[in-house]
């Protein structure tokens, strides 16, 4: 199984491990593949689109597209201090990239990007304009399974940018994408490409992004949190992963209908709040499947299930297989992951599962 790593950058390890992906003091390594197509934008996210310009036009050039969308871009430098082995207090940096959602000033990025270690926010955040002016930045709210954070700067002037809907973009499409690669001195750097695939999964560790968006544009340490954009200048996805050392050419970005509403939850409440089971899960395969002489040959097998908890209470036994959830599809964990964000605790939810080759049904209130 391929490796995915995220693309942000840590100032302790400048040197040839640049190359295998960084980010040790902010977060670890992401994420494989899989998923469909999600919901738009918010409306008070989109609302805050610039006036004028060419956002939204025909298809511009690389150039044009550039131009429009540098002053929206942002440097992220998250700064910590941490222990080494030896109990010795480390100053620590890492840097990434984002950008302006509105003129009020919350920019997106990733949460890796000012996550340092055991999970613990950076202790100092900057944001740096396209113009050099420099901002401390405070975080309005993370979540990490989706690895989408929000911050917030006191500045005026700003720039942002126009959200582009990515159930609309066409495999093959052209894209751009901007970051601070290697944080290269001189500005961001701009690397052209194509849609790849849609609809693939991250998943490794605790972060869960189904529908991400592939991309053959280069995507570096340092890049994470920055826009991914079509050639009409709008924001479609945010750059997050990339493989090393198994894969050339491909690069992972968020879709923007998947971080619209998360992001705007973020900016509401500060928090994402998800329903949940009360259940360990294992992803059933078709290897699985015949091995174990399964009834089918997808979905969410479950592994354990918490005494008292919401699975637990509708019924539902360790061995059974959910299929469907509140109506959706359920054929793999990112599936369940949307499933579960869009349905939060306490609603009550249909679920149909598999217990040796019948089709059953509960109802689970969510926890």
């Amino acid at each position: 199984m391929p490796r995915f790593v995220l693309a942000c950058l840590s100032a302790l390890v400048l040197s040839v491990s640049l190359l295998l992906a960084a980010c040790d003091e902010s977060g670890g390594g992401l994420p494989t593949a899989a998923g469909p197509s999600t919901p738009a934008p918010t409306a008070a996210a989109t609302a805050t689109a610039p006036a004028g310009g060419g956002h939204g036009a025909a298809n511009q050039s690389a150039v044009d597209v550039v131009k429009e969308l540098g002053p929206s871009v942002v440097h992220v430098l998250s700064e910590a201090a941490t222990l080494d082995v030896f109990g010795q207090v480390t100053p620590t940096k890492g840097v990434g990239t984002g950008f302006v959602l509105d003129r009020g000033g919350y920019i997106v990025t990733n949460n890796h990007v000012v996550t340092v270690d055991s999970g613990q926010p950076a202790q100092k955040i900057t944001v740096t304009l396209s113009d050099g002016r420099q901002f401390p930045a405070e975080i309005v709210g993370r979540d990490a399974p989706t690895d989408l954070a929000v911050l917030k700067i006191d500045a005026d002037g700003l720039t942002a940018v126009e959200l582009g809907s990515s159930a609309d973009l066409q495999v093959g499409e052209s894209v751009v994408a901007m970051g601070n690669a290697l944080d290269l001195p001189g500005g961001p750097t701009v690397t052209q490409g194509v849609v790849s695939a849609k609809g693939r999964l991250i998943q490794e560790n605790d972060v869960t992004i189904p529908d991400a968006i592939q991309t053959d544009a280069s995507i570096n340490p340092g890049n994470s949190g920055g826009p991914l954009v079509n050639m009409r200048g709008q924001v479609v996805g945010i750059t997050t992963a990339v493989i090393r050392g198994e894969a050339e050419g491909i690069g992972l970005a968020i879709a923007i209908d998947s971080a619209g509403p998360i992001v705007q939850e973020l900016i509401d409440s500060g928090r994402v709040e998800r329903g949940i089971l009360g259940v360990s899960i294992v992803e059933i395969t078709p290897s699985l499947a015949e091995s174990f002489g399964l009834a089918v040959d997808h979905g969410i097998g479950l592994q354990t299930v918490e005494a008292g908890g919401p699975a637990d209470d509708a019924g539902l036994e360790r061995g059974d297989i959910i299929v469907k959830l509140a109506g959706d599809e359920i054929t793999n964990s990112g599936d369940l992951f949307k499933a579960l964000t869009a349905n939060r605790a306490g609603e009550k939810v249909q679920v149909e599962f598999y217990r040796g080759g019948k089709l059953e049904r509960a109802e689970v209130t969510l926890g």
